[in-house]
């Protein structure tokens, strides 16, 4: 849909999200495919929330960030995969103008928050393996707030240059987006105005707020890599390490994706290849990291066992209760 505007120009009201292309008979398969992979995603990483929220042996900085990251990994899926879903059911799904920003916003808001987050949580573990005495008064509750809000505030600022100057180019009668959500390259591409200064702005800005997080992590490992072979024990080396290795494989899993999307130039990318690397962050890295940071960790993995064996315990006295009344006719 579009109206006219001045001279031969017209303005759009929606796009349109071809989703991952012309799969004939496969709409329905991957449909429920990826409806599993969005529901273990949201349960798995609302699990990790719950555990870490109701077991006060987890009320530490680490399990902090951890609970803060979950909650992230929800939005930021959801930002993306129910529109895609839909492209399933409706091979060309519609998408309005400002829906589109909206779903632009979001995800790239999500995306900066997560790097500032993997970031601050690789301090965090700096700190409790180098200093582990004064690891606790270093990172009190107050700190901990600042630098999640801090993190959070920044994703949310983040993308406001970048959303102003892309929709505010000229599209024409153009409106096919050749993905399955609005991201920047594909929306850029059905523009029909000049996009360097936009690409040159972004560039800059992605390279801030990716490359300053990833450096600050890429430290932090250093750092704590000196301090775990500088422990004579071997015991003493696995279990300091062991802190960390989930973390560790989440942050190779995130900016290795995203290294493989856009490290490399726009034009020498096929648009299929694009889409099958934003699917593994979009959608495959945040199902697989709950499933990451339950196994690996024992703390997680016995505090949900912990709240099941609770809730198990509370629920089948009560449907005894409630097949006992019904049995002696009080419903």
């Amino acid at each position: 849909m579009e109206k006219t505007v001045e001279g031969n120009q017209t303005a759009l009201t929606e796009f349109i999200l071809l989703g991952l292309g012309e799969l004939p008979g496969m709409y329905i398969f991957l449909f429920v495919i990826f409806l599993a992979i969005y529901t273990v995603t949201l349960v798995g990483n609302m699990l990790i929330l719950v555990t870490v929220s109701c077991d006060r042996n987890l009320h530490t900085p680490m399990y902090f960030f951890l609970g803060n990251f979950s909650f992230l990994e929800i939005w930021y899926t959801t930002s993306t995969s129910p529109k895609m879903l839909r492209t399933f059911l409706t091979a060309h799904e519609a998408i309005p103008f400002w829906g589109c920003i909206a779903q632009f916003y979001f995800f790239g808001s999500m995306a900066v928050t997560e790097c500032f987050l993997l970031a601050m949580m690789s301090y965090d573990r700096f700190l409790a393996i180098s200093n582990p005495l004064r690891y606790t008064t270093i990172m009190n509750f107050k700190v901990c707030m600042q630098l999640a809000a801090g993190c959070w505030i920044s994703g949310f600022l983040a993308p406001i240059p970048t959303i102003v100057l892309t929709f505010r180019l000229p599209f024409c009668t153009a409106n096919k987006i050749d993905h399955f959500f609005c991201d920047l390259a594909p929306v850029m591409k059905v523009s029909c105005g000049d996009t360097h200064v936009v690409k040159e702005i972004t560039f800059m800005l992605a390279s801030v707020v990716t490359m300053v997080p990833f450096l600050l992590t890429i430290a932090s490992y250093v750092k704590i890599l000196s301090t775990i072979l500088k422990i004579p024990s071997t015991q003493g080396k696995k279990k300091a390490f062991s802190t960390c290795s989930s973390h560790l494989i989440v942050v190779t899993l995130f900016y290795g994706t995203l290294i493989f999307v856009y490290a490399a130039p726009t034009a020498s990318q096929s648009a299929t290849l694009n889409k099958m690397f934003s699917l593994l962050y979009t959608v495959a890295t945040p199902m697989v990291n709950p499933i990451i940071y339950s196994l690996r960790n024992k703390e997680v993995k016995d505090s949900l066992r912990k709240l099941i064996t609770k809730w198990s315990n509370h629920s089948l006295p009560s449907l005894a209760m409630r097949k006992d009344k019904i049995h002696h006719g009080n419903p």
